[in-house]
């Protein structure tokens, strides 16, 4: 770029940045992860060697909002350390496009929301934004908004090939068509939310391509009793699986926080080794999976779709002083469906622990060690050796500078 382009760029964002109604924002994330495993998502073998890796995820986020619009445009780099030449040309390395949006507001309660942009309702159950994850998770989607004493939100996304002369995906999205309505009513101790789930997966019926639809209703509801609060989930999800089979699957969750403890239980159906009819595998389809069953991600992170579901009673521990937070998290997991013929529903017990260090407002350092005592039905779902020692552990930093605020 020329110094005259550079100029006219910079003045650009000055005005904008300066403008008394407008607010302007340009930040940027590094965030490299040293990862250390054996055992991680599956279990490890007895002459298996540890995985040290570390990866890295790089952002730039520009930000703009005044009376009349809102838009973001968020340009994203994930690498593993030591998979790119140092003498790269880049043409196969080229930054990524997480989030490009424009919010456009027709009144101070109407607002549609377009573009590609993260999802993020209630506790991140159905819809998150993955954000432990270096790539994350943002949907091309619009959002037709009506917020005041409730807020009502109706989504919709449909997906094509580049050829417009067809009317066929075969992307790497999970869905062709999608829309939901999300329902909120918040009161002063208490909130509830509805949402209901329209999930179009395609699939080939000789040459032509139709969408086998699923759906998910249900809601969260929380409120707080003095220094206790409680929180719920309940979802149903019908319809038909891409194989054509029926679905009959339910989700539950049931906590209680009082001071520094959560005590939980969370069901997730599933389908017995011999059930043939009916798909019974409750799937969080596009959460925050890592948030929930267990930080070494042995559930529903990019796995145990389709399997035989999960209970997991939890109890964890969080606490905070000056710039150090600490959390230790435990987990007894067992199956909802039968696994095997004579075989045990219990899967194991997992142990988190993860600090945080604060280390000024721009940067925090991160690190966390998890174990899991598998119990020996483990095996049959995720092979492995259930007798070895899994054992999973991190070290992050992130910075996140504020370049223009």
């Amino acid at each position: 770029m020329n110094s005259y382009k550079s100029a006219i760029l910079l003045a650009t964002i000055m005005l904008i940045s300066f403008s008394g109604k407008a607010q302007f924002s340009l930040t940027g994330e590094y965030r490299p992860r040293t990862e250390l495993s054996k055992g991680y998502k599956s279990l490890a073998t007895q002459d298996q060697n540890a995985s040290l890796i570390t990866s890295q995820r790089t952002r730039l986020n520009a930000m703009f909002k005044n009376e009349f619009i809102a838009t973001a445009l968020v340009l994203q780099d994930v690498r593993q350390w030591g998979s790119q030449p140092q003498l790269v040309g880049n043409e196969d390395y080229g930054i990524s496009v997480h989030e490009a949006w424009a919010e456009v507001f027709f009144n101070p309660k109407f607002a549609l929301k377009a573009g590609r942009q993260e999802v993020v309702y209630d506790d991140h159950r159905i819809f998150g934004n993955v954000g432990w994850a270096q790539q994350a998770r943002s949907h091309d989607m619009a959002i037709f908004k009506y917020e005041d004493a409730v807020k009502l939100h109706f989504g919709i996304a449909h997906h094509e090939n580049s050829d417009i002369t067809d009317n066929i995906y075969n992307g790497p999205d999970a869905y062709k068509d999608l829309q939901f309505l999300w329902f909120n009513k918040p009161w002063e101790n208490s909130s509830l939310s509805l949402l209901i789930l329209n999930n179009g997966v395609p699939y080939m019926d000789n040459e032509e391509q139709k969408n086998r639809y699923s759906q998910t209703i249900g809601g969260r509801f929380t409120t707080n009793v003095d220094d206790l609060k409680l929180a719920s989930n309940l979802y149903t999800q019908t319809g038909k699986h891409v194989s054509g089979k029926k679905i009959s699957a339910l989700n539950f969750l049931i906590e209680g926080a009082f001071k520094n403890f959560v005590l939980g239980y969370e069901f997730l159906s599933g389908t017995a080794y011999n059930e043939t009819d009916k798909y019974k595998s409750f799937t969080p389809l596009y959460g925050t999976n890592h948030k929930f069953n267990g930080f070494m991600d042995y559930f529903y992170v990019g796995n145990h779709i389709g399997s035989v579901g999960l209970n997991d009673v939890y109890l964890k521990y969080h606490f905070t002083k000056d710039q150090w937070t600490f959390d230790a998290h435990l987990h007894y997991f067992g199956a909802a469906a039968e696994i095997a013929a004579d075989a045990s529903n219990y899967l194991g017990t997992e142990l988190d622990l993860a600090a945080k260090w604060t280390v000024n407002p721009f940067t925090s350092l991160s690190l966390g060690y998890s174990t899991l005592f598998a119990g020996d039905s483990m095996e049959i779902l995720k092979g492995g050796d259930s007798s070895t020692g899994q054992h999973w552990a991190y070290l992050m930093l992130s910075v996140n500078p504020s370049f223009i605020k």
